[in-house]
């Protein structure tokens, strides 16, 4: 079964960069099997599509993110990543790694909280 484990700082100064990993057990993340997808929740909010990396390490991110936020991955450590610049207090949430099954099997991390805060 796969398993996906968030990780990153819980508390983060409005301006900074966010970086969160994502660290995938049970299948390679070198696999075409998956998008291994980022997806946020504000509080109060419903779920929030931040990007997604495939397995030649194409990106696709939100528009209204893609001038701040990039993913990437490193096959050596079974990871994908996420970096958000200029964090603002709006993107305090709960984030989510997602392996988005390309044949109907998907999986979720039990997701990272994220606060911007001064």
């Amino acid at each position: 079964q796969v398993r996906l484990q968030e990780s990153g700082p819980g508390l983060v100064k409005p301006s900074q960069t966010l970086s969160l990993t994502c660290t995938i057990s049970g299948d390679t993340i070198a696999t075409d099997s998956y998008y291994w997808t980022w997806i946020r929740q504000p509080p109060g909010k419903g779920l929030e599509w931040i990007g997604c990396i495939d397995n030649t390490g194409g990106t696709d991110v939100s528009p209204t993110l893609r001038n701040r936020t990039s993913i990437s991955r490193d096959d050596d450590k079974n990871a994908v990543y996420l970096q958000m610049s200029r964090l603002k207090v709006e993107d305090t949430a709960v984030y989510f790694c997602y392996g988005d099954g390309v044949q109907g099997v998907s999986y979720w991390g039990h997701g990272t909280q994220v606060t911007v805060s001064s």
